[in-house]
């Protein structure tokens, strides 16, 4: 498949539709002279290029996306009533932005990171955005920590590099992190391609059906291509040959008709298994094994169609966690809480108040009805509409029926952490992962992890950070101080 380019005959214009006499020359003040001001298409021009570039993402700039589709292949109206997932054979038109996380816009794809992966539906009851990883967990589990963990991962405010000491001083002294440092260090810390690793929506979402029952999800899209992992060797040199590898591999094959897809499946909790359940099931640092509740097939998604216009589509692409459509809702996940807020936010200040009327992002399947107005970018849509609700005048009015079902509430307000289960640890599940590996997979995990903790410049720092190893696993633990102080000396 190749990409079709918009041909406009006729002349050349000013952005106003005028026509251009001379784009060679600006207009001076006789043969020689200075350049004056009335040459508006000169600064016309100028203006628009130092405008070219809108602020990047703070997390997730480096990134590559593609519309698809999603068909649905098992009958979930029992868990939900959302209208997409309504009918076995439904095909809902999609937008999938990958991404890293810490790497800025100019960063190389194969780097050791986590992969971001923000899915949007594009459903007839308007945008569902799933934002989530190539990982079941994530680093913190409350979403105030989220500036500290992140300014731990960008450049030192002096040095202006990334600091080892900052990562694992930071990482050191939060040992929810742990789980997900685990999965980072291991085989699957560098995707070979966007293609090859699977996604995740990490969080715990509400689905709930006609009848107002509710269930917890988490949502699971396995690769059909296979996982497939670049070694840190194998990373360092594709980084500096191809920096766009990753977009590349993505872009060339959509083009020649070998579409990515995965297979979605859904782990179900119904809602009164929550309480007591044995890990609390909203802490973003826990999965839910398998065997407790087993990953069902629901749906097909495939990548098939490329975009047009990487800026428009992919850097003024915006999604947001508080996008739902009725019955499907958030939980009570304190990272979820947060991210509800800062994704919206981020957007209205990165793109704009009126971003979500952008193509990317506004609602293919429906229309959006709002009294919102003016602000920048704003086009005037609504013309002469009234702006307020209610009024008698025809405009849109509210439904009186909630998108998903509310939770009861106790207690007093105040700073409280999440409420702890019978088996939550920050440990126990990375000690689970490392004794699923391969005696290869493990020793790799351990060199990678080692030449990291190894350049730290303090003592208290490398042995904080191995010690929540230890407690993960002993074996563990100690094979990581050996790596480490092999190459501390």
């Amino acid at each position: 498949m190749t990409r079709e380019a918009h041909v406009t005959q006729g002349p050349l214009t000013t952005e106003a539709g005028a026509p251009v006499a001379d784009n060679q020359n600006s207009e001076t003040a006789g043969i020689g002279g200075p350049v004056l001001v009335q040459d508006q298409l000169l600064l016309e021009k100028l203006a628009h290029f130092n405008r070219e570039r809108i602020p990047e993402r703070v997390v997730h700039a480096r990134g590559a996306g593609a519309y698809g589709t999603f068909t649905l292949t098992r009958d979930v109206s029992q868990w939900t009533r959302a209208k997409f997932l309504s009918e076995v054979g439904k095909e809902t038109e999609t937008f999938l932005r990958f991404s890293t996380v810490a790497g800025n816009l100019g960063a190389a794809d194969a780097v050791r990171d986590p992969r971001g992966w923000a899915l949007k539906f594009y459903t007839e009851e308007g945008n569902y955005d799933l934002v989530g990883n190539n990982t079941p967990v994530f680093f913190i589990r409350d979403a105030i920590k989220f500036p500290d963990f992140i300014h731990t991962q960008k450049r030192d405010p002096y040095t202006g590099s990334q600091e080892p000491d900052n990562v694992w001083d930071f990482w050191g002294l939060s040992p929810e992190s742990t789980h997900q440092v685990t999965w980072l260090f291991g085989d699957r810390g560098i995707p070979a391609s966007y293609r090859h690793m699977n996604g995740y929506g990490s969080h715990t979402f509400q689905w709930n059906n006609e009848a107002g029952e509710v269930f917890w999800v988490k949502y699971h899209f396995k690769t059909d291509q296979g996982i497939k992992n670049l070694t840190q060797d194998e990373a360092n040199r594709l980084a500096g040959e191809d920096p766009d590898s990753h977009q590349r591999d993505l872009r060339e094959a959509i083009e020649r008709g070998d579409f990515p897809s995965w297979t979605v499946q859904v782990q179900i909790m119904p809602a009164a298994d929550a309480a007591n359940y044995r890990f609390n099931p909203f802490d973003l640092t826990k999965v839910w094994p398998h065997e407790d509740y087993p990953p069902i097939e629901i749906g097909k998604l495939e990548l098939n169609r490329n975009p047009e216009n990487i800026f428009a589509e992919v850097e003024q692409s915006i999604f947001s966690p508080a996008h739902f459509v009725p019955g499907i809702g958030p939980s009570p996940d304190k990272m979820l809480q947060g991210r509800l807020f800062a994704y919206g936010d981020a957007h209205r200040y990165r793109v704009g108040i009126n971003a979500d009327h952008l193509p990317v992002n506004r609602p293919h399947a429906t229309e959006a009805r709002t009294h919102a107005r003016d602000g920048f970018l704003y086009d005037g849509r609504h013309k002469g509409a009234k702006n307020y609700e209610p009024n008698s005048f025809g405009g849109p009015h509210q439904t009186d029926r909630p998108l998903w079902v509310g939770s009861a509430v106790t207690g007093t307000t105040g700073d409280h952490a999440a409420p702890s289960h019978a088996e939550d640890d920050d440990f126990v599940q990375a000690g689970n992962l490392y004794r699923l590996m391969s005696e290869a997979e493990k020793g790799r995990l351990v060199e990678n992890l080692a030449g990291f903790i190894a350049k730290v410049s303090r003592d208290d720092i490398a042995e904080r950070a191995i010690e929540n190893f230890r407690k993960a696993d002993g074996d563990f633990g100690k094979r990581l101080e050996a790596a480490v102080q092999a190459l501390r000396g």
